[in-house]
This record gives structure tokens, C-alpha cells and sequence, in this order.
């Protein structure tokens, strides 16, 4: 897929490869120069729960999480 790189060095990551594997703007990634002209870009992995805090905050509702007593999940 084509792209280009803008006056400010930027690399256009397209739109279809964006949504297909869930890249939001912020994300990070590495670029490593393989050989002259061929590049590698590689996602960094996000820190542990990233965003965790946001998502229980979005909880509708306070107590929508509510304990389940039970031993095992075949009582379920």
C-alpha cells in the first residue's frame, strides 16, 4: 500500500491497516532501518492496564460490578 511522507518527515500509517489492527493516535512504534531503503516499523506494546482506569470509570452505574458468591464457575 502506497503512502507518503509529509514536509515534516511523517509517515501516513493508511486508514485500512489503522483499523484492521486497532492503532489509535499516540500509540507508539519503533523504526528499524533494515537496509538501505527498506525499513521495519514495529508497535511497542502498551504499559500493563493502560486505560483500565478510564474503562471502570465509564461503569454506568455505581455497584455494576457486583460479587458473585460462589466456589466454582460450574455454578454459574
Amino acid at each position: 500500500m502506497k503512502t507518503v511522507i509529509s514536509s515534516k518527515g511523517q509517515i501516513v500509517m493508511p486508514a485500512e491497516f489503522r483499523r484492521m489492527d486497532r492503532i489509535e493516535p499516540g500509540q507508539e512504534f519503533d523504526v528499524e532501518r533494515i537496509d538501505q531503503g527498506e525499513y521495519r516499523l514495529v508497535r511497542r506494546e502498551a504499559p500493563p492496564n493502560l486505560g483500565v482506569t478510564d474503562w471502570l470509570l465509564m461503569c454506568p452505574q455505581k455497584g455494576f460490578f457486583v460479587p458473585i458468591e460462589s466456589e466454582m464457575t460450574d455454578t454459574l
